[in-house]
């Protein structure tokens, strides 16, 4: 395949420089959960694009995010911390000063890269404008999908003496939200097709018997933010069909970059890391939106497709943080200066050994509704899934997510699993104290 067109001055040494700073790319999506990829579940969608994206490369089954809404999630992304460590857990939060210069685009840049930014960013300083280098990039596109790939492109297509790292930002399917709210959509087109052609509900779709309390009060108190909480069974299943809809239209999308990529030569040399911030309730439990800790809004898509990987079209089943993981495996990829206050830790022996171990023996990811004080914690272990949130009747909750992805029998309310409970107490209370979480005011650390 054609190699980068790069100057005479920087071929020099060029086959070291690129073998060991490979040209990284970054594509995420908005609200796609895990299962929305036709690779996994081609039931109601098809996204071939990312299915070759997973062909190609490793996807990672057991990815969550840091934190089920954009802006903590993203904060995580491009800091390495928890957004609880810093008071990050809201939408439009201050980005903490200390860090506007330690961020992945500073970091990479810094160790050689041109780094560059399309698309939504959905951090403080939202609007950045396009041609403006802020965080350590170049920015190239505002938020907004249409266009987005084509500046992508134009960049690929550019003559460049030194490796890039490019972050491509979707916007969709976010586009969900506006639809649940009878909105116009402002990055896509969905035709309504008969209800005969719409999803079936899932099979979780009534909400689980001893479901944590203060999930249907948020719902209740925030009708903007849900306001399908008067949804008729056959809202949800066109709910249903416009959310994977706009999947379809991202992926097709994300295909324009793959292609180019192909077409330029710059395909099998690169790292390409495919993610997303948050899931979506897709009408499991009758939730829309994020915030909530179910399955299907905290375990995302996560595909790597790098040179030197032990394979192709490989699962793995290891714990992994979305979000935290992010910088640690980029700055790695880079040869970039991993910061101490990054607490997550590089997948890439992971991509590279088969045989590797794991890196986590559990992780966490934290929330706090963005309309309210509430605030959750949920602590994954290789089998357990233990969720606890700050206030109401049945506050905590414990699944064995091996057998029970559904989420339906919360085990906490069974003595014979208190030592598992216990033990997941216990990990949450280290790692509040590892992460310094203010939990000033909640009583989240529970008697044994």
């Amino acid at each position: 395949m054609k190699k980068l067109h790069i100057s005479g001055l920087a071929m020099m040494g060029a086959g070291s420089l690129f073998a060991q700073q490979p040209n990284i790319i970054y594509i995420m999506t908005d609200q796609q959960t895990a299962q929305a990829m036709s690779c996994v579940d081609g039931t109601y969608v098809s996204t071939p694009n990312l299915d070759q994206l997973a062909k190609d490369g490793i996807r990672f089954t057991n990815a969550y995010c840091a934190a089920p809404l954009s802006g903590p999630s993203r904060f995580a992304m491009f800091t390495g911390v928890a957004p609880g460590t810093e008071e990050m857990l809201k939408n439009k939060a201050p980005f903490p000063e200390q860090l506007k210069e330690k961020t992945l685009g500073n970091l990479v840049s810094s160790a050689g890269y041109l780094s560059a930014y399309a698309g939504k960013w959905h951090l403080p300083e939202a609007s950045l404008p396009v041609d403006e280098k802020r965080f350590g990039f170049i920015f190239l596109h505002d938020h907004n999908d249409y266009g987005l790939a084509e500046s992508c492109i134009r960049f690929l297509k550019q003559n460049h003496d030194k490796p890039f790292f490019l972050v491509a930002s979707f916007d969709n399917p976010h586009n969900i939200c506006e639809y649940a709210r009878n909105q116009v959509l402002p990055f896509a087109e969905i035709k309504e097709p008969k209800l005969e052609d719409c999803p079936n509900l899932p099979a979780n779709f009534s909400p689980a018997p001893y479901e944590a309390e203060i999930i249907r009060l948020e719902q209740q108190v925030h009708f903007p933010t849900y306001p399908v909480i008067d949804y008729t069974r056959d809202d949800w299943r066109r709910y249903l069909n416009a959310y994977y809809r706009l999947v379809e239209t991202v992926d097709n999308e994300i295909g324009k970059i793959i292609e180019a990529l192909v077409e330029l030569g710059l395909y099998d040399d690169a790292v390409i890391i495919f993610s997303s911030d948050h899931g979506d309730g897709v009408a499991a439990n009758k939730w829309n939106q994020k915030s909530a800790l179910f399955e299907e809004i905290v375990n995302v898509p996560f595909i790597v497709k790098a040179p030197g990987a032990f394979g192709s079209n490989v699962e793995r089943g290891e714990l992994i943080n979305a979000g935290l993981d992010l910088l640690p495996t980029i700055c790695d990829y880079a040869s970039a200066e991993i910061p101490s206050h990054a607490t997550g830790k590089s997948i890439r022996t992971l991509v590279e050994d088969r045989d590797a171990a794991e890196i986590h023996p559990f992780i966490v990811t934290e929330t706090q509704f963005d309309k309210s004080p509430t605030r959750g914690w949920m602590v994954r272990t290789p089998q357990y899934k233990y969720v606890l949130y700050d206030k109401g009747k049945y506050r905590e909750q414990l699944f064995d997510i091996q057998i029970d992805k559904k989420e339906r029998l919360n085990l906490a309310i069974e003595l014979k699993y208190q030592e598992t409970l216990n033990h997941h107490r216990s990990l949450l209370q280290e790692w509040v104290e590892q992460h310094q979480i203010n939990t000033t005011g909640r009583e989240i650390i529970l008697s044994r």
